[in-house]
Parts: C-alpha cells; sequence; structure tokens
C-alpha cells in the first residue's frame, strides 16, 4: 500500500472526523511506530507502519470494493456524467455503488472497459509504468500492406509521438467489401491511439472494438452485459 496523510488514515478507520483527527494528532494521542507525532501531514505506510490511538493499535477497516467489466457498445461516453446529456457507461451498471471507469473508450469505440470505486487500483491500472496490454480488433478500408503492418509494429508517428512497438495481425481481407481486419495489441493509452495509428497509413477505421484488457477478454460478454471481476483477474492486473 502507498503512503498517506496519518489523518487520513485515522479517518478511514473510523476514529473520527479528519479535521477531530488532525485535532488529536496536534493534542499527542497519537503514536506512529512507538513515537508521539503531532506534525500535520505527516504520511505512514499502512501496510508497514504501526499506528495507536490513545494507547490502542488501529486496525485496518478492510473496505469492500466493488470491479465490474462492461462490454460496452458504441454511442456511450466514458464518464460518470456527461455535460452533453449523452448516455454514459454507468446508465448500463445498475449499482448503488459510486463507481468511476478505468480508463476511457471513445463514443464510437465498444468493448472492455473496467468500473472500479477503489482509486488505488485506478491509479496502477492507468499508469503507464505498468504497461497493461490492451488487445483493439479494427475494421479497416481498403487492404493493408506488410510494409504498412510493420510501420504499425515497429512504432508510427501519430503527431509528435512515436508509438511504441505493438503486435499486429491481419484477421481478415475482404477483397469483395474492399476492407482488412486487423488484431492489434499495444500497452499505451494516448487518446484514439489505434485511430491515430491507422490515420497514419491512410487507412479510414470503420470499426473499432477492444477485446482485451490485460488478459481479460469480453468474448462470452454480450455487448451492453457486464459481469464481476474474479479475484484472480484483479490480482493479474495489479502485477
Amino acid at each position: 500500500m502507498e503512503e498517506i496523510r496519518l489523518q487520513k488514515f485515522l479517518a478511514d478507520n473510523g476514529i473520527a472526523s479528519r479535521r477531530k483527527c488532525e485535532e488529536l494528532i496536534e493534542s499527542g494521542k497519537v503514536k506512529v511506530n512507538g513515537e508521539v507525532i503531532t506534525k500535520l501531514g505527516t504520511k505512514i505506510n499502512p501496510d508497514r507502519d504501526e499506528v495507536e490511538y490513545n494507547g490502542k493499535k488501529i486496525k485496518i477497516s478492510k473496505k469492500e470494493y466493488t470491479y465490474i467489466l462492461l462490454n460496452k457498445p458504441i454511442d456511450y461516453v466514458t464518464t460518470v456524467k456527461d455535460q452533453f446529456g449523452r448516455k454514459t457507461v454507468l446508465d448500463l451498471v445498475k449499482t448503488n455503488k459510486r463507481l468511476v471507469p478505468v480508463g476511457r473508450l471513445d463514443m464510437y469505440t465498444s468493448g472492455a472497459i473496467i468500473l472500479t470505486d477503489d482509486g488505488n487500483f485506478v491509479y496502477k491500472v492507468t499508469h503507464p509504468k505498468h504497461e497493461i496490454e490492451k488487445t483493439y480488433n479494427v475494421t479497416v478500408v481498403g487492404k493493408v500492406s506488410n510494409i504498412e503492418i510493420e510501420k504499425l509494429k515497429n512504432g508510427i508517428d501519430i503527431g509528435g509521438f512515436i508509438t511504441s512497438k505493438a503486435d499486429v495481425k491481419i484477421l481478415k481481407v475482404d477483397e469483395e467489401k474492399n476492407i482488412t481486419r486487423l488484431q492489434i495489441t499495444i500497452h499505451e493509452g494516448k487518446n484514439r491511439q489505434i485511430r491515430k495509428m491507422c490515420e497514419a497509413i491512410d487507412k479510414k477505421v470503420l470499426s473499432l472494438h477492444r477485446s482485451k484488457i490485460g488478459n481479460i477478454s469480453v468474448k462470452d460478454l454480450k455487448i451492453g452485459n457486464w459481469r464481476y471481476l474474479r479475484e484472480s483477474e484483479i490480482q493479474n492486473l495489479l502485477k
């Protein structure tokens, strides 16, 4: 667990309101690892440090978090509330939990999106250093050449940013309809990255679907449906 302010730790574990906890610290009623702490803003690591209030060790309250995998349809935005009144992913998930989307999918992209009320999970999963892979199925106009595939694989300029190496496969070529279906796996999360990568090889995107986040697939989840993540899936994303 990451370091947090002492007064927040006290409040999160039911001692008092955060403001009252600040008063308790300043009055010398709180110890960290046996030492009285009176300075506000002191940070602790709940996994490592022992905190006492009035001589009693504080036991960490375990909060039950919710983790949901949704197969998002197009025409839904990945925000909690939309200023333009458009449909949001939370309209599809009926729960009294205060969930937020983990990352984003644009309005015209369907597929895997995770919703949770665990802020620490959101931070860890979306931080670039964790390099969690996302897999997309994309249909473009025209035939994609081997040279263009190599450009997508090895990094391509999408407006001042060179993408990292990607895994790119051709799933289907339909010469009659003049379309190609690709599978592209990336670990970055730049805004509209897959669309921009395709635009960089002069290919118009007809449809875009995120099929997997890490090893978590929506293959068996109908568009618009959702399920709770399994504990093993949560831990796999947090590795």
